[in-house]
């Protein structure tokens, strides 16, 4: 991928703004157990942070998705991992059918003001019955009059704590599971609508919803694009969700193995340091070479996306492969700082807690493994 001045400057901004304005309150955002949303998103979307990719009519820079994907990356600074997380749900997670799909006086009430940052924003997919498997989704959204009156709870939500508003699937018909869901807008302060904060072994900063609606009214204008096409546009949504996931956790990957090898190198053990032991060394550049292997990869995906590809397949691996690779990467550079490691205010122990969610949130390991599978032509009875 070739990089232009303006992808460097891009860069340059988010690592800065991550060192002045996210890292030196983040033990503060995890012990409380959410960070200020709209507050941070403000000083965002003051910085044109939070829609790079997005139309110049509602706010944005209009530019393509490699601008976003270094956006991300350079996110992967934060030394948590719920702050970027909470950042992706809004730019890269909620917003993207919206952008693509929704009617210009729904981008002008809810795009545009997100991308100003003075609106939070998530998105209602998974619930207790149906995390992954998206299709088996029960909340329901049926016609009264001119709305759409709605039934049921969203579970896992990111930003649902303090969010504006969700970009829902539900059902809206009782057809094929494939095309019987709709994308709703729904503001979250409609009446009928709570909240319950989920508890969470890692990601503390990032507030974890429940929604419930209960007989929610919403205008039935607040569809987006049509009718029964839900399922199809947030299979979209997911393609920029995990590619977003696997850019994100390479500069954070990068930064646990240097964190890594400074520490082995000032401690010493048997009268030398760590590091010179040839297992450490040779696992901590063995951890570098699959870093650089998930970065090519992701890299091809995201030129293959902004080319107007499919990139189904791709974002699945990497999004795969940034799971895995988290998981081991900080498993690994754990053992290495002993007991140091296992103390809760570690660097490595906070990417261990964190990084854990990358392999089940977007899509669950499992789930990558049957899209790349039946893209292959591998799964029993299909071919490519």
């Amino acid at each position: 991928m070739q990089f232009t001045p303006e992808h460097e400057q891009i860069r340059d901004t988010v690592r800065k703004f991550v060192a002045n304005e996210i890292n030196p309150h983040t033990r503060e955002w995890e012990k409380a157990g959410i960070f200020p949303a709209h507050q941070l998103f403000k000083k965002m979307g003051d910085l044109g942070l939070l829609g790079i990719k997005y139309p110049t009519e509602f706010g944005g820079m209009g530019l393509d998705f490699s601008y976003s994907m270094v956006m991300a990356e350079a996110l992967g600074d934060c030394n948590v991992g719920g702050v970027p997380m909470a950042i992706g749900v809004q730019t890269d997670m909620c917003t993207p059918a919206l952008a693509r799909f929704g009617s210009d006086e729904l981008r002008r009430e809810f795009l545009a003001p997100s991308i100003a940052g003075d609106l939070v924003g998530c998105i209602g997919v998974s619930e207790v019955t149906g995390g992954s498997d998206v299709a088996a989704l029960k909340t329901t959204a049926k016609k009264d009059g001119g709305d759409y009156v709605i039934n049921g709870s969203k579970m896992w939500i990111t930003n649902g704590m303090q969010a504006d508003w969700c970009c829902l699937l539900a059902n809206t018909s009782e057809g094929p599971v494939h095309s019987n869901k709709s994308l709703i807008m729904v503001p979250l302060d409609a009446p009928g609508v709570t909240r319950q904060k989920i508890e969470k072994i890692g990601m503390h900063s990032s507030d974890t919803a429940q929604l419930f609606f209960d007989n929610v009214r919403v205008p039935q204008r607040n569809l987006i694009g049509q009718e029964g096409a839900g399922f199809m546009f947030q299979m979209l949504q997911f393609q920029e969700e995990r590619l977003y996931g696997a850019a994100s956790s390479l500069q954070s990957l990068d930064n646990l193995i240097d964190q890594t090898i400074e520490y082995t190198r000032q401690r010493h053990t048997f009268g030398q340091p760590l590091l010179n032991n040839q297992v450490v060394h040779f696992r901590l550049a063995e951890l570098r070479t699959e870093v650089e292997a998930l970065r090519a990869l992701t890299y091809r995906a995201v030129e293959a996306y902004v080319a107007g590809k499919d990139v189904t397949k791709l974002a699945s691996m990497a999004k795969l492969k940034a799971g895995r690779l988290s998981r081991e990467v900080a498993d690994s550079c754990l053992q290495y700082w002993g007991g140091m490691g296992f103390t809760a205010d570690n660097p490595i122990s906070q990417a261990y807690r964190d990084s854990r969610l990358i392999s089940i949130g977007g899509g669950a390991d499992e789930i990558m493994l049957g899209i790349i599978c039946k893209l292959e032509g591998t799964l029993p009875g299909k071919k490519r």
